[in-house]
């Protein structure tokens, strides 16, 4: 019978190489190299360095490279620096995300897209003959009324 607890990588541990696993993980040390699991929880103190793939991820912590799931978190204390392939996304206030996110129906079978390149060749092509026609002349040197340099556009005219 396989156990049903999860695997805890304590803040004291380094890991230099990949992690699999098919359950639970919690990971509060420093992994340099890609992780697998089920269902992965990042730690505030924990570093990953390397692609993560799982179900459902929670980021308390820091994370340098691409992030796949299904489920994924950002926790107000995240600081993500890499892509975001993702079913479902939530991301408190305050965490911090630099890169490219992309909603997949199935991420855990997308191919890695560690590049903007990939991602952009995802989306459709438009063609020029689909443009709508451009306004007439006479409408874009229609007068504007000027506005004050420093007026609040939300401030009420009372």
């Amino acid at each position: 019978m396989k156990s049903k607890a999860p695997s805890i990588l304590s803040a004291d541990l380094t890991i230099t190489g990949s992690i699999s696993s098919e359950g639970e993980v919690q990971l509060d040390g420093v992994v340099e190299g890609d992780v697998r699991a089920g269902s992965l929880s990042i730690g505030e103190e924990a570093t990953v360095k390397g692609e993560v793939v799982a179900e459902s991820v929670v980021v308390r912590g820091r994370v340098e490279g691409s992030v796949r799931a299904r489920q994924v978190q950002l926790a107000a204390t995240a600081r993500i620096e890499g892509d975001i392939i993702h079913a479902t996304l939530a991301v408190e206030s305050g965490a911090y995300f630099d890169g490219h996110c992309r909603r997949s129906s199935d991420p855990l079978a997308d191919k890695k897209s560690g590049s903007a390149d990939s991602i952009t060749q995802d989306k459709p092509k438009v063609a020029a003959s689909s443009m709508p026609p451009a306004p007439p002349s006479s409408a874009a040197a229609a007068p504007r009324p000027a506005a004050a340099a420093n007026s609040d556009p939300f401030a009420s005219k009372a």
